[in-house]
């Protein structure tokens, strides 16, 4: 992997945020439909491969059914086939986030979030609550309409998963890094879709100063507010970690508490992602697996985590399975970027996190 220039350790924690977003959504990307890929049906799977513990990616499917039950990207992100990344929405948003800070700088509006979405992005690569809003602008709406107008999403995780960039280019800003991942957000979004956004965006934001994963996500959490749903759900995962429940029994407890949100709202996914952070505990492998192995939204979990411990460790601390298959290249739907180094990513993005505000 090519290195990139400034402070080694800012550096090097940029750089392995892309990374980890990028190995994270590749690791969770086969699984990737929560009503078929449940927590017992992977951790089976990965059973019957002898992949438990997981330390790389998924394994090739071992039967008929479990092949036909994955995504049909899988060909293309298990172990042994992984050459460079996969296209994904996961990562387009953080390419896009990229280029809308690179083309507006950090006092971007709202409407111009959108006006690079309808130049840049391509309608049928955006999903739930963002085609929503996609639609909604190409009708001539404008925020905050394109986000209430006939949007039955406007809760689930699509703004949360927009949210990395912020996070890269405000390191120790906790509170900027929400503003700024806020006003992406409301294009599309509301209550807690918001507020996911927000706290993942100080979330990593947190995580290059955080002295430890569970400061981070307490320094996540104070940037939303404290009665809303989305800190209700994060605050009792962290206090059924701080009783030793094991994580098994943590997700149980909450997946219950949760039940009839669906799979893809913001609320439950960031059970399964505090989860995934607090008992990964900073190890970058341990907390990837553990958060796709928890379900749901496996890819946009696994980018989301594989970001955090990517940033707290840095590059260097990731473990060459995950980067080496990448090749240093991103496939990307964004129109100018697909091909584009993830070592000149992480290069721009460091040039951003040390502009002015």
């Amino acid at each position: 992997m090519t290195s990139v220039s400034g402070p080694p350790r800012l550096a090097d924690r940029v750089l392995g945020g892309w990374l980890g977003r990028i190995a994270g959504n590749m690791l969770g990307k086969p699984v990737e439909q929560g009503e078929v890929w449940t927590r017992d049906r992977i951790d089976r799977y990965l059973r019957q491969a002898g992949a438990l513990p997981l330390t790389d990616y998924l394994p090739e499917p071992a039967g008929e059914s479990d092949r036909l039950a994955l995504r049909p990207e899988w060909r293309g992100c298990v172990r042994g086939r992984v050459h460079g990344s996969c296209r994904d929405d996961d990562v387009d948003y953080a390419v896009l986030g990229l280029h809308l800070l690179e083309t507006h700088g950090f006092g971007f509006t709202t409407e111009q979030v959108g006006d690079l979405w309808l130049l840049r992005l391509p309608y049928l690569q955006t999903f739930t609550a963002e085609r929503a809003a996609y639609r909604n602008l190409a009708n001539g709406l404008k925020p905050p309409l394109t986000a209430t107008y006939d949007n039955p999403y406007q809760e689930w995780i699509g703004a949360l998963i927009r949210a990395d960039i912020h996070g890269w280019t405000c390191p120790g800003e906790p509170g900027r890094a929400a503003l700024l991942a806020r006003r992406d957000a409301v294009l599309s979004h509301t209550g807690n879709g918001v507020y996911g956004a927000m706290w993942a965006a100080a979330l990593i934001s947190a995580a290059f100063t955080a002295p430890t994963v569970r400061a981070a996500v307490e320094q996540g959490l104070a940037v939303i507010p404290a009665s809303s749903r989305l800190a209700r759900t994060v605050r009792r995962v962290a206090s059924l970690h701080d009783a030793r429940m094991t994580w098994e029994e943590t997700l149980a407890t909450v997946s219950e508490e949760t039940a009839g949100l669906g799979w893809i709202h913001t609320v439950p996914n960031a059970a399964v992602l505090t989860a995934g952070l607090l008992y990964g505990d900073g190890d970058f492998t341990r907390t990837i697996a553990l958060t796709v192995r928890g379900g749901l939204d496996t890819d946009s979990n696994g980018a989301t985590a594989g970001s955090v411990a990517g940033v707290f460790g840095g590059a260097s601390a990731i473990p060459a399975q995950w980067t080496e298959p990448l090749r240093d290249t991103v496939r990307s739907a964004v129109f100018g970027f697909d091909g584009v180094r993830i070592s000149e990513l992480a290069e721009r993005t460091l040039r951003l996190a040390g502009a002015p505000a």
